[in-house]
């Protein structure tokens, strides 16, 4: 995975995926959507707008799609004050 120059997200893929397809990290964070593939079918790349701010931070890493979202904590709620 690696950044083009107009800002987009380039990532190798095994499978060709379809356009809208969100991509996570290991940790089940949402990093990019794919906005549209390039290059062969034997080796589709696929080009993706970042969702994330700071993309550099995921340069480099492996990147997941999944037909179900992954499992999300549950956040601990504040206490209402009146």
């Amino acid at each position: 995975m690696h950044i083009a120059n107009s800002g987009r997200v380039i990532v190798q893929l095994l499978k060709p995926l379809p356009d809208g397809k969100i991509l996570f990290d290991k940790t089940g964070r949402k990093i990019a959507r794919v906005t549209e593939l390039i290059g062969l079918v034997k080796e589709p790349y696929a080009s993706a707008i970042p969702l994330v701010n700071n993309i550099k931070k995921v340069v480099g890493n492996k990147v997941f799609a999944t037909d179900q979202a992954p499992a999300v904590k549950q956040r601990k709620y504040k206490r209402k004050r009146r």
